[in-house]
């Protein structure tokens, strides 16, 4: 190792976004309080705002959290210089020892033969549930072949993908995470089958528990239980634990019970007990924002407890991962690639993407090395800047390389011993390398790109066999296109709205029912809530007069008149609707959930109808003339031009609108008529806090998604990550489409408008 301490500060910049730093410790506290916060604070790069994780309005507030030091950290310091390397690995050495001794540490898990696979898992794509690569609504199909060739195209071949179908919609009504996951398109035989496709091309499967999931609907009985049994009857190969470092018991449990075994996936690295149980894990760890990225690249302490388990590492707000990337390959650990983070597209550049593709090919080319328990991080090199990584085999052993200048580095790059009959080549570039021997060791030459990567094999088995050689092939053919001449641009995805088609102008009197709203010149003002990803372009929605999304919003527009519906429509009005046109969506599930028969509960003539898809709303109030309101129109039939916060003023009244409900088992919304305190300064009721209203949706290459007001009665108690709801009109609520069987919701109905002339 040769180099320099201290911090290595790039030009680009690295996002720190802070969640949570070791949530275990506070999980109990967490759970069992609902008023108990956790800090999520973030430190900005050069190129974004600095901002806080943002809490539901309604909900659990936010508190400081200082991060844990010392041997508690995920990652080890290198040494302070290359005299001290010797020093630092003993030092690294015994505590290994201690902590192994100190968690009771068996290897029992790593040598199952039915879990061997872990190992070889060098990729994976957390999957959001919505991305549009993953299913078709029109088909009603999930496209599996589709997202693979996407993904596969920028990254190679995928070893594993992590989907993940509750957050950030969980919340919004009180369907639990096991719910969601029965409601995803085809239900249970459907994610049967979609699984079995991952498998037929070689790609295993992960779903997330979300151990925070506590005041939605209760399961009953053992929620481990049924979670495993769940995951194993859709043929998952993994569990990824949200938020966690150690296996929650209860799982560990139920897993002993099902074959072929679960593997069990935490999101951070365990240093505990719970290495013994888990044969992989993320090392989530590069979030935090007190984790700068030094000079010196730093050693996954799980990595270095045991080699044999499976390290993802992820950067996923970072634009330039170059640290992360490098960090990942020094450490013969393979990466997350996390580009749809909850709708806000944050893509790998075509470098970052490229550098992925090159270095996991390696490690999954050597993968029997990259578990070596002999393995040694920061090892002797003879440039200043560029660190290296030994992984020794039988006899093969292979160097990976990282230069952490940002100029090119050539020449001698490293000395070994001699070892008779070795032969030696350049895995990054795919040639052999003519050593120099001198002084007794075997001097090594070649060349590094500036943030770039390298990889030598030292091969004492013979002359090269056809695998050696078609790797080197392909490697040989990907340096005639060196990674600084890709890239590093990562655009945010831009959205368009989906046209809405005027209505037919209405030129009587007032319709029964509906409020005349005059013309306007109108200050349209609001801010989306959404948990993450600050204020990076990208997140929220954009609008046509925007050039990007992002969270806040401000255009002044020009409304012309019309009408809108007094409330929300009404299970009885629906009913007229069915009755009328015999309407039936092709996607039922979840349609008309309440109903029995036919027709309502007795006594919800006059409640708000709800568990209908935008596209079941859009068809009723095609059939009554009208359409949904755009998000600016119904902001103003609700506000009036003062910029009030709420229908009735700047003062929350808790008398004008439904009273809240933090139950497991929520009541049904309120009659629409049963708040007139709550009226807007037009008289249009049920604005605020009944049930969330349709309104626009928005689409992207990648997600879909409506922007639903009105602020529901209902808010699960427990975690600041359910689906932040507000009854701030200065405030909308972003939910994620995937289909309409999923996307209907107890919690959501809709109100119509009608166009009406702009002249005179």
């Amino acid at each position: 190792m040769a180099g320099k301490p201290g911090l290595h500060d790039r030009r680009d910049g690295q996002a720190r976004h802070a969640l949570i730093r070791r949530l275990v410790p506070l999980l109990t506290v967490f759970l069992l309080s609902s008023s108990s916060g956790l800090l999520a604070t973030a430190q900005a790069a050069e190129w974004r705002s600095d901002y806080a994780l943002r809490p539901r309005p309604d909900g659990p507030g936010l508190s400081s959290l200082a991060p844990p030091v010392g041997p508690e950290t995920y990652l080890a310091d290198g040494p302070d210089s290359p005299e001290a390397r010797n020093g630092w690995l003993d030092a690294m050495r015994a505590w290994r020892a201690a902590r192994l001794k100190e968690i009771g540490y068996h290897d029992e898990l790593y040598r199952r033969v039915d879990l061997s696979w872990t190992r070889h898992v060098f990729t994976q794509d957390q999957l959001l549930a919505q991305d549009r690569s993953l299913y078709d609504p029109d088909s009603g199909r999930y496209t599996v072949d589709r997202a693979l060739a996407g993904i596969g195209s920028r990254f190679g071949p995928l070893d594993s993908v992590l989907i993940w179908p509750a957050y950030p919609n969980i919340g919004l009504d009180a369907r639990n995470q096991l719910d969601l996951l029965r409601d995803m398109p085809g239900g249970i035989p459907g994610l049967r089958s979609m699984v079995a496709d991952f498998h037929r091309r070689g790609v295993r499967v992960f779903f997330p528990v979300v151990i925070w999931d506590r005041g939605t609907r209760d399961e009953g009985g053992s929620f481990s239980d049924a979670s495993m049994t769940l995951l194993h009857e859709i043929g998952a190969d993994g569990i990824n634990f949200d938020t966690l470092d150690t296996v929650p018991d209860a799982n560990r449990k139920a897993g002993e019970r099902l074959s072929p075994p679960i593997a069990f996936e935490p999101q951070f690295d365990p240093q505990n007990a719970s290495l013994a149980d888990s044969a992989i894990s993320w090392s989530d760890w590069v979030l935090w924002d007190d984790l700068k990225w030094p000079f010196v690249p730093r050693v996954s302490r799980v990595k270095w407890l045991e080699p044999r388990h499976a390290t993802l590492m992820t950067d996923r707000y970072a634009r330039f991962k170059i640290n992360s990337l490098q960090t990942a390959f020094l450490n013969g650990a393979g990466y997350v690639l996390i580009e749809n983070i909850w709708g806000f597209w944050n893509g790998f550049s075509e470098r970052d993407a490229e550098a992925v593709r090159r270095f996991t090919r390696i490690e999954r080319a050597f993968s029997g090395l990259m578990v070596s328990r002999d393995w040694e991080p920061l090892v002797p090199v003879l440039q200043s800047g560029v660190y290296a990584s030994r992984f020794p085999g039988k006899d093969r052993v292979v160097w990976t390389l990282a230069n952490r200048n940002d100029y090119a580095v050539d020449g001698e790059q490293i000395a070994l011993p001699v070892r008779p009959g070795a032969r030696y080549y350049d895995l990054w570039r795919g040639r052999a390398l003519h050593p120099e021997v001198r002084d007794g060791q075997v001097v090594l030459r070649f060349s590094m790109e500036a943030l770039g990567f390298g990889a030598i094999l030292e091969d004492q088995s013979g002359a090269p066999g056809p695998d050696l050689v078609s790797f080197l092939s392909a490697a040989a053919k990907d340096a005639n296109r060196p990674l600084d001449s890709l890239s590093r641009a990562t655009p945010f995805a831009r959205q368009s709205m989906v046209p809405v088609a005027a209505t037919p102008v209405w030129r009587g009197a007032v319709p029964d029912g509906m409020v005349r709203i005059p013309a306007a010149d109108y200050d349209f003002r609001v801010n989306g809530i959404e948990i993450e990803n600050g204020d990076d372009p990208g997140t929220d929605v954009q609008f046509d007069w925007e050039t990007s999304p992002r969270r806040s919003h401000r255009h002044r527009v020009h409304i012309a008149p019309f009408l809108i519906d007094r409330t929300p429509v009404t299970n009885d009005a629906f009913r007229q609707f069915l009755q009328a046109t015999g309407y039936h969506p092709k996607d039922d599930h979840n349609f008309l959930r309440d109903w029995k028969d036919g027709t309502y509960p007795a006594g919800w003539a006059n409640r708000p109808v709800t568990w209908v898809s935008i596209e079941d709303a859009r068809a009723y109030a095609h059939w009554a003339g009208k359409r949904l309101p755009h998000v600016w129109e119904w902001q103003y039939a609700a506000q009036g031009m003062d910029g009030r916060l709420y229908p009735w003023g700047n003062t929350w009244d808790a008398s004008a609108v439904p009273p809240k409900d933090t139950s497991r088992t929520p009541h049904p919304p309120s009659e629409v008529s049963a708040f007139p305190a709550g009226a807007s300064p037009f008289g249009v009721l049920d604005m605020e806090g009944n049930v969330a209203q349709w309104t626009d949706e928005f689409r992207d290459e990648h997600t879909r998604a409506a922007i639903l007001r009105g602020g529901d009665y209902y808010r699960p108690a427990g975690s600041m990550w359910y689906f932040p709801k507000s009854d701030r009109l200065d405030e909308q609520e972003k939910y994620l489409l995937l289909s309409p069987g999923r996307d209907r919701s107890g919690m959501v109905g809709f109100r119509c408008v009608r166009d009406l002339s702009d002249a005179p």
